[in-house]
């Protein structure tokens, strides 16, 4: 493995991961999660594996990534399955001969680990820490970057297909014309199956997009994202058609009040549970409590839904350079739901929103 042949960012990313391998005594590290393929050395095929150990790095993979691994990792070792995935990693393994193996249990069926550990006799098979994972939590500025295009992509479809509503049209219409608008802009994929509510389906978080129609007075709740470059945005917005039901419109102050207050409390050293209690006290003194039933957000980059967790279940501390979604909701079954949600990163100072859409209550009225 030729070092000048390696990309500086592979090469400093796999410098850091065999710090961490050395830290942990792992002299081999198994990664099955293809995102984190991505991220540690550019190779982009699935039904993968890369096993990294002191001094190399080896792609398994198949004929159907070769031309992309001469592209995105040429200086890799490789080996081209005939077979199964987990019979090429047992081979390429053993060529290594090492005596202890880290695996990625979070990304391994329990079948294929205990498979593994049968047919690796002799060879320790460990649970290792997200090595990578935890790297990924801080995001480079050409990282940012291609976040950001991901938000402007979203922001700029959604705005496209406000102007397209029209009554009688379904949830699946709606859900199908936002995520052709983002493609029109550059998006390779929806960064999660969109999610599109009207009136008592908003009312279900991760509602499925169906049958029911838009009509005059009714509510809209759009969770959707973009896919740039592999990376993603994840935005929410709730709308009115034509006019507000004056209890939903109360409900739309208190989740914008929350939001907003809860982004204010993002600054480096702030526990996630603190971040999540700012929004979810507020909500809860408006007499709202059990209609908020998730966490208040989470890490995104190259998956939708990353490290970390803010919420009231990890105490762990906002640093700079994570991107996290700040999404509080009020849910009232039959009635409908209310959340507002923006992608905000964390600066060295406090904080910085990344998505720009509007989201006072008035600019949630959409006329057809």
């Amino acid at each position: 493995m030729a070092k000048e042949k390696i990309p500086a960012v592979v090469r400093e990313r796999v410098q850091q991961c065999r710090r961490q391998m050395a830290k942990q005594k792992l002299p081999a590290y198994l990664i099955t999660n293809r995102h984190d393929h991505y991220y540690l050395i550019g190779f982009s095929g699935e039904d993968s594996a890369v096993l990294v150990t002191k001094k190399a790095v080896h792609i398994i993979s198949d004929g159907r990534f070769d031309t992309s691994i001469k592209k995105e990792a040429h200086w890799a070792q490789v080996s081209l399955r005939k077979g199964m995935l987990l019979d090429e990693i047992v081979s390429v393994a053993k060529s290594y001969r090492v005596r202890k193996v880290g695996v990625q249990s979070e990304y391994m069926a329990v079948a294929d680990r205990d498979e593994l550990r049968r047919k690796l006799k002799g060879v320790s098979l460990v649970d290792a820490p997200p090595i990578v994972g935890d790297m990924r939590l801080y995001k480079s500025r050409p990282e940012l970057s291609r976040i950001g295009k991901a938000i402007k992509v979203a922001e700029d479809a959604y705005q496209a297909m406000l102007k397209t509503i029209r009554i009688g049209q379904s949830e699946l219409e709606l859900a199908g014309r936002l995520e052709y608008e983002m493609k029109r802009r550059g998006s390779s994929t929806p960064a999660f199956d969109s999610i599109v509510g009207v009136n008592a389906n908003a009312a279900l978080p991760h509602a499925f997009p169906g049958s029911r129609k838009v009509t005059k007075g009714c509510l809209i709740l759009f969770d959707w994202g973009a896919t740039v470059d592999f990376y993603r945005s994840d935005l929410t917005r709730t709308i009115f058609i034509g006019s507000i039901p004056p209890k939903l419109g109360r409900v739309y102050e208190i989740v914008l009040e929350a939001q907003q207050r809860a982004i204010k409390a993002i600054r480096p050293g702030a526990r996630m549970c603190d971040v999540d209690a700012v929004a979810r006290q507020y909500i809860a003194d408006a007499g709202y409590e059990k209609e908020f039933n998730h966490g208040l957000g989470h890490g995104m980059g190259l998956d939708v839904h990353e490290a970390p967790s803010l919420s009231w279940r990890s105490s762990k501390k906002l640093e700079p350079g994570m991107v996290v979604t700040v999404e509080p909701g009020i849910y009232l079954p039959g009635a409908g739901g209310v959340r507002i949600e923006d992608d905000v990163l964390v600066t060295p100072t406090g904080y910085r929103v990344l998505s720009r859409l509007k989201k006072d209550l008035a600019s949630a009225v959409v006329k057809v």
